[in-house]
């Protein structure tokens, strides 16, 4: 099994499992794991943070390597961008009792994709020094001007290497995904599934998600990583 770095905390369920987007890692839920007031868990994707890549990167593959952090007494996945796909993806596993997906693309253009095909084929960037590689990071995740580059969510973003020299952890492979097919995923949930987005987010639009779910939440003011803007408007999403 890949090896995974997750953090985790709380008690009493349903667990709130936490799934962050391309190029972040676990720590981006900071905010929000300070509110909730059970169980959660906040894994680093594979190939993200301080979780070891894999050989080929889906969606699936990626659902596959987290479905044990899956509470079977009962889990709540909320997933961001590229982790509201994964989530999707976990929607069938034993326990999961509802998806929330926020600030996922669900409508890609040819030319987006293959844009996103050739960023995996890239030779990951590397910098002399760690604060260069930080603002590398934290423009890769979206997360520019949102967290200081002295946080753990910028400093978990970033590994020195042997030469002494820093890059971003990011495994560019993951870019090489593809297109989601979210319509499709919706659509084979088992269990209820709640879209949301930022008010401001530009890679997704309101009628594109009510296409998908009869009632999309706008969270008023927010862009697309609106979980770290206002932990507390993300809060609201999850189930009572």
């Amino acid at each position: 099994m890949t090896d995974v770095r997750v953090r985790q905390g709380g008690r009493g369920g349903p667990t709130v499992l936490l799934l962050h987007g391309l190029g972040a890692t676990g720590d981006v839920w900071n905010g929000l794991t300070a509110l909730l007031p059970g169980a959660w868990v906040a894994p680093d994707l594979p190939g993200h943070g301080g979780s070891a890549p894999l050989d080929k990167y889906s969606f699936a593959d990626v659902a596959a390597v987290l479905a044990d952090l899956v509470d079977p007494d009962g889990t709540v996945v909320l997933g961001h961008s590229f982790g509201g796909v994964v989530g999707l993806h976990l929607a069938t596993r034993p326990g999961v009792l509802a998806v929330v997906g926020l600030g996922i693309k669900v409508v890609w253009t040819p030319d987006e994709l293959a844009r996103a095909a050739a960023l995996a084929a890239r030779e990951p960037a590397r910098f002399d020094t760690r604060a260069a590689a930080v603002a590398r990071h934290l423009r890769q995740a979206g997360l520019d001007g949102l967290v200081h580059p002295d946080s753990p969510e910028a400093g978990s973003g970033v590994l020195e290497e042997l030469d002494g020299r820093w890059r971003p952890v990011l495994d560019q492979r993951a870019f090489g995904v593809g297109d989601p097919q979210v319509a499709a995923l919706v659509d084979a949930s088992p269990v209820p599934v709640l879209l949301a987005r930022g008010e401001r987010d530009q890679m997704v639009t309101t009628e594109q998600l009510a296409e998908l779910v009869p009632e999309p939440v706008d969270l008023p003011g927010l862009g697309h990583n609106a979980h770290v803007e206002d932990p507390a408007s993300v809060l609201s999403l999850l189930p009572a």
